[in-house]
């Protein structure tokens, strides 16, 4: 199938008065869960209200669904000093969307305090990999210090540190067949990849493709940034495949989204320099019977935005 662009035209609002819906999940029957900030997710329903379950504190940022229907919660309430507790924490959480409970899955590995637990990725064993995005908080948390990293809650609850020194980890996928890990790094304008070896363990991470754009430090003495400038920003935050191996990775600060291609073409997808009505796109999620019900996430606008996908979506393993 061809890669073709989604014009602007062909974008519309879902869930109006969900506050700061970073992310998106569609459970395997249908329904549309986005982050919430007023609660811990929203339930985005047929007729344009909102279903709000739990109380997260904080700021759910990534948000992701396990095979049992729970959602998996990754806090970033540190960053700006407001965390799940108002101590300044950004610990990893599971609400179970029934009853509205939520339970702390980690809130350290290592002795490092989770500030800032940006996304989480469950995998076909129901392991659950989570990027830390940085301890920094405030201005200092996007100074490009590599102070990121990937980690892993293994399925009988112990923590696994994976790989560090990233400037500023975000989204995280896997592609199907769980050989690599690919890892949105922020300040770096570009996606890692890591090899997982048969042990669970990482190899040594690549540049997936080529550099998104380019860095704020790039067009710093341009400021202020007309909206074509920013659209030259390369800033990553969320990624994941489409059926036909594309990586779609969104860059909020330009207003964009593009997919790299197997052989490493960046194809533009979605475009709206001006914000028209895609505002710093977070995330990409598909569902639906087809696959092709696409939702960027936001955490600029009060909702986040729909469109039909030119190809289908992967199948998350709560999807499957």
């Amino acid at each position: 199938m061809p890669l073709t662009p989604i014009r602007k035209d062909q974008l519309s609002k879902v869930g109006l008065g969900v506050q700061r819906p970073e992310d998106v999940v569609v459970s395997r029957d249908g329904r549309v869960w986005m982050s919430d900030q007023a609660s811990a997710a929203a339930e985005a329903l047929p007729d344009g209200t909102l279903n709000r379950v739990g109380n997260a504190g904080g700021a759910p940022n990534g948000n992701n669904m396990d095979t049992e229907g729970r959602i998996i919660i990754a806090n970033v309430g540190g960053l700006d000093g407001q965390g799940s507790d108002d101590s300044g924490t950004g610990p990893v959480q599971r609400l179970d969307v029934d009853t509205g409970e939520i339970e702390v899955l980690a809130d350290q590995i290592d002795g490092i305090p989770l500030v800032a637990s940006n996304y989480p990725h469950v995998d076909s064993q129901g392991r659950i990999w989570v990027t830390h995005s940085t301890s920094r908080s405030g201005g200092d948390a996007f100074s490009g210090d590599p102070d990121g990293f990937l980690f892993r809650i293994e399925t009988d609850g112990s923590l696994t540190m994976l790989a560090t020194e990233i400037e500023f980890a975000n989204g995280i996928t896997l592609d199907p067949r769980e050989e690599n890990a690919y890892v949105c790094s922020t300040t770096g304008c570009h996606v890692l990849r890591y090899p997982i070896n048969d042990d669970g363990s990482l190899g040594e991470p690549e540049v997936y493709g080529p550099q998104l754009g380019k860095s704020v430090a790039d067009l710093a003495a341009m400021r202020p940034l007309s909206a074509e400038q920013r659209g030259e920003l390369g800033l990553t935050d969320g990624c994941g495949f489409d059926q036909e191996g594309n990586l779609w990775v969104t860059l909020p600060m330009s207003n964009k989204v593009v997919a790299i291609t197997p052989q490493f073409e960046v194809v533009t997808m979605i475009e709206d320099l001006e914000g028209e009505i895609m505002q710093a796109p977070t995330n990409v999620s598909w569902g639906g019977d087809d696959m092709c019900d696409l939702y960027i996430g936001s955490i600029r606008s009060d909702y986040v935005v729909h469109a039909r996908s030119p190809i289908p979506g992967e199948r998350l393993v709560h999807q499957r």
